[in-house]
């Protein structure tokens, strides 16, 4: 039995969210809530978002143990860039790219 969580279109690079996603994968829940609580910076706020969402899916929809959890899966894919332009040197235009994510936690329990 599993639980899942995703939040799409998140306006943060899939390179900033790695190193976040690396940190909690394989944790207990309680241990990687508490890894991205003291994690600075924005990514850690997002990835803890998403991990919670999955641990009320767990405890609410599939009735699982929430003290037996773990993070099983977590994923930060590329989602859609815009595409956006800004004055250049000599008149010409420069290109900016903002890139957005799709942040996925799994959590399973442990046997």
């Amino acid at each position: 039995m599993e639980a899942k969580a995703v939040a799409k279109y998140v306006r943060m690079s899939p390179i900033k969210l790695g190193p976040v996603t690396d940190l909690v994968r394989g944790k207990d829940l309680n241990e990687a809530l508490t890894i991205l609580k003291f994690t600075p910076g924005k990514g850690s706020v997002l990835v803890e978002k998403v991990v919670k969402s999955a641990a009320a899916n767990a405890e609410n929809n599939h009735s699982m143990n929430v003290d037996k959890l773990y993070v099983a899966e977590v994923y930060a894919h590329q989602g859609p860039t815009l595409k956006r332009w800004r004055a250049g040197a000599q008149g010409r235009a420069s290109i900016i790219l903002k890139r957005s994510s799709h942040i996925g936690v799994t959590l399973k329990e442990r046997d």
